[in-house]
């Protein structure tokens, strides 16, 4: 057991840490340099790791705790989280007033008008100032539990600021800035998958991820609006309340407002209606609410909402125009996407002169035709889409669209396989895949060469210097200052990244290859299981569909993709020019001691995080995952186990408590 000194110590730590997550998450101030953070974090990190049994719930290096999990435990609602009655108007509005005073005559009413974000539903309970749940509203009765993934949310403090209430449950929105969705999708479209249609969709997906290190990945963030209940605080107005929540340290939209009458109520909505798309993020309406809690009690609720609250929705932004032509881009993997390209009107603040179409069937799904007048929408979305053609308006000399049976980029035949809705270019020197696998190659998370965005990229495809990412390491200063706006140092300065970029982890450049299906997780799963790419490269598609995080889709593609001659030789280039393809040392086991064994985590472990014990388990050469089977060798259960632990015995796999996994490491060691 540590001394006091050192419990008090790591305390005071995690005090400053929280102090600067506070000031920077919800009041954008920021206290200290990145450098200056990260220094204090790694040394509570090791502070943690020296004396485990120090380590609190609360502790700022549990926001990425926990392994990836198959299945969210359910998560009951007690009061349950009703969902709150839509109008699209202010006769609407004024009915809903009406009802409330027709429940209390005599009653005078007050309101709180807030911004209804456009975002999901969750719910955050507090035990003694400490968060030990969040889930989100499933059917209002039951939802996910999803604790592990709102811990990774910076801010959603894991300890309440103040005099906290015993028990404090607090309701919510976790939402997505548009500018973490922009670059959510522009990840997304480098990997070439589906964009999300909108911040909400992106956010919803983000909080359903398996893997919270993922999850920290997205930059989600939360408004609380509302509690459920609060033992220990009495509040007798819901500005009361939201007042409360910020000296506790939860994070309010500061832009409600307290209306003394209905009037002022409707001005308020109005005057958000014009300033929207001024905002960081999105909303889709205005939430009026009774202020007195005493009125929202009496007035009670209906089977699915409440009274004392009526959501006043924004009507859906659209627009008609002409459909002038459908194109078809070329992605990174070769897949053919028909883009609209229409004649420009102005929608949300912004001017809509494209919007995809996603592929041929959702075409011929809604009868789009080229000439057509068509609807666009933005309904509180980012990426606009078509609704579909103003029938009434056909002329009869619209075209169908038909998929080409060339690749409109290079001119090779294109490919629909069997069951798949995409059509592919399987030519590999299709100039516009070469010109986005380099933006790929060179992005972040790969291999990181900086200067090569797109339009550098271009010009070396276009300029026939570079048929392929490895090319790049055969490039000159001399080439170089012969493209556009490529001054001599800035020449100098793409080159020494570029040579930089050799140094790499072997997983990242995994991931840089571009392999389909192939994102920086599993890239990482790989590079710990394989020495080098020659190792990874010659591996048999039924030994990688034999490992847990990859399957048989993944492994399938990994093989296809290096049976590829013209693969083979960009491997063998990368080589030549020197770039490291074998794994680093970071990487790199400690030791094979628990080799070939397979290990599950479930339940709360008090010494380690479950990413710390899964790194544990692999960097001592096994395998951590997230679901038990036939060949799991080791469940380890901390408190609270899951089903994990019932599917374990059933199955007759050994299970450890967490002093026999400590036990298990160190003799191993």
């Amino acid at each position: 057991m540590a001394d006091r000194g050192i419990r008090d110590g790591m305390e005071k730590l995690r005090e400053r840490i929280r102090e600067y997550d506070r000031l920077y998450y919800l009041e954008a101030k920021s206290a200290v340099s990145d450098a200056e953070y990260d220094r204090l974090m790694r040394e509570l990190i090791d502070l943690e790791a020296a004396h485990p049994d120090l380590v609190t719930l609360d502790s700022p290096t549990r926001r990425v705790g926990g392994a990836p999990t198959k299945k969210f435990p359910p998560a009951k609602h007690d009061p349950p989280m009703l969902s709150l009655d839509n109008t699209y108007s202010e006769a609407s509005v004024r009915e809903w007033d009406a009802r409330c005073r027709k429940h209390l005559p005599g009653d005078e009413f007050e309101y709180v008008v807030e911004q209804k974000i456009d975002g999901v539903a969750v719910s955050l309970v507090y035990e003694g100032g400490i968060l030990v749940r969040g889930a989100t509203r499933g059917d209002g009765e039951n939802g996910d539990d999803v604790t592990n993934n709102i811990r990774t949310i910076r801010s959603v403090p894991l300890k309440l600021a103040g005099n906290a209430p015993d028990l404090l449950e607090v309701r919510g929105e976790v939402f997505l800035s548009r500018a973490a969705f922009a670059m959510i999708n522009e990840e997304k479209e480098a990997e070439d998958e589906e964009l999300f249609a909108n911040p909400r969709n992106a956010a919803a997906g983000s909080l359903k991820l398996q893997d919270p290190a993922l999850v920290a990945k997205r930059g989600l963030d939360i408004f609380v609006h509302t509690f459920a209940m609060c033992s220990g605080m009495d509040f007798r107005t819901h500005d009361s309340a939201l007042k409360a929540f910020v000296g506790m340290g939860l994070k309010v939209n500061k832009h409600w407002k307290l209306a003394k009458t209905l009037d002022e109520a409707i001005a308020i909505c109005d005057q958000w209606e014009g300033q929207r798309n001024g905002l960081p993020f999105d909303i889709d309406g205005m939430v009026i609410k009774v202020n007195s809690l005493d009125q929202q009690r009496r007035l009670g609720t209906t089977a699915k909402s409440p009274r004392h609250a009526i959501a006043y929705k924004f009507p859906t932004r659209q627009a008609v125009t002409r459909l002038m032509d459908i194109q078809v881009q070329v992605g990174r993997t070769g897949t053919l996407t028909p883009v609209a390209v229409l004649d420009p009107v102005p929608l949300g603040g912004t001017t809509i002169s494209r919007a995809t179409l996603h592929n041929e069937d959702e075409i011929g799904r809604k009868d789009i035709r080229i000439g057509d007048l068509v609807t666009i929408e933005k309904g509180g979305e980012v990426i606009p889409k078509v609704v579909g053609a103003v029938m009434e308006k056909r002329t009869g000399k619209e075209k169908v669209f038909r998929m080409p049976a060339k690749c409109p980029e290079c001119g090779e035949p294109v490919r629909r396989a069997s069951g798949e809705v995409a059509v592919r270019c399987e030519n590999v020197a299709c100039p516009a895949q070469v010109k986005l696998r380099l933006e790929h190659f060179t992005r972040r998370g790969a291999m990181e060469i900086e200067h090569v965005g797109a339009s550098l990229a271009a010009q070396l495809v276009d300029r026939g210097l570079v048929r392929d990412y490895a090319d790049l390491y055969s490039l000159t200063e001399t080439q170089m200052q012969e493209l556009d706006r490529m001054a001599e140092k800035s020449a100098a300065n793409v080159i020494a990244a570029i040579w930089d970029s050799k140094k790499r982890p072997l997983s990242s450049l995994i991931f840089a290859l571009g392999i389909r299906h192939v994102g920086s997780g599993v890239a990482e799963i790989l590079a710990r299981r394989y020495p080098s790419l020659d190792d990874l490269a010659g591996a048999p598609e039924e030994e990688l569909t034999g490992i847990h995080e990859v399957g048989p889709i993944v492994a399938a593609s990994i093989a296809a993709f290096f049976r590829q001659p013209a693969a083979k030789a960009i491997v063998r280039k990368l080589k030549s020019a020197g770039v490291n393809m074998k794994r680093t040392k970071e990487e790199e086991p400690v030791s094979d001691a628990l080799a070939g064994k397979t290990f599950v985590f479930t339940g709360e472990l008090e010494g380690y995080s479950r990413t710390q014990a899964s790194d544990l388990v692999r960097k001592m050469g096994g395998n951590a995952t997230g679901s038990v089977s036939k060949k799991t060798d080791y469940v380890v259960a901390g408190t609270a186990p899951g089903s994990k632990l019932e599917k374990a015995r059933k199955l007759g796999v050994t299970i450890l408590d967490e002093p026999g996994f400590k036990r298990l490491v160190e003799s191993a060691q």
